[in-house]
């Protein structure tokens, strides 16, 4: 499937799209770290959780459960949360 790379995490994929693989979101997220290291590091906390600064999109529904199920058509985007002040 096809995932939207922010430009925070491009350093890693050097692309903003991607091609990746799994069932579901935990899945995915260890499919893009095996092919890109150190990038799951930056959207899963040490407790297994998305990270607070990052949204999850699978066709333009929010997700945060790593468990949310995937299709091999679907399209995710990780997103970086704005903050400010």
């Amino acid at each position: 499937m096809q995932v939207l790379i922010p430009g925070a995490l491009r350093s890693y994929t050097q692309a903003s799209q991607v091609e990746a693989a799994g069932s579901t979101l935990h899945e995915l997220f260890a499919d893009l770290d095996r092919r890109y290291p150190g990038l799951r590091f930056r959207v899963v906390d040490e407790q297994g959780r998305l990270r607070a600064n990052l949204r999850v999109f699978v066709n333009g529904l929010g997700v945060r459960d790593l468990a949310h199920g995937l299709r091999e058509d679907d399209a995710v985007a990780i997103v970086l949360a704005l903050s400010g002040g």
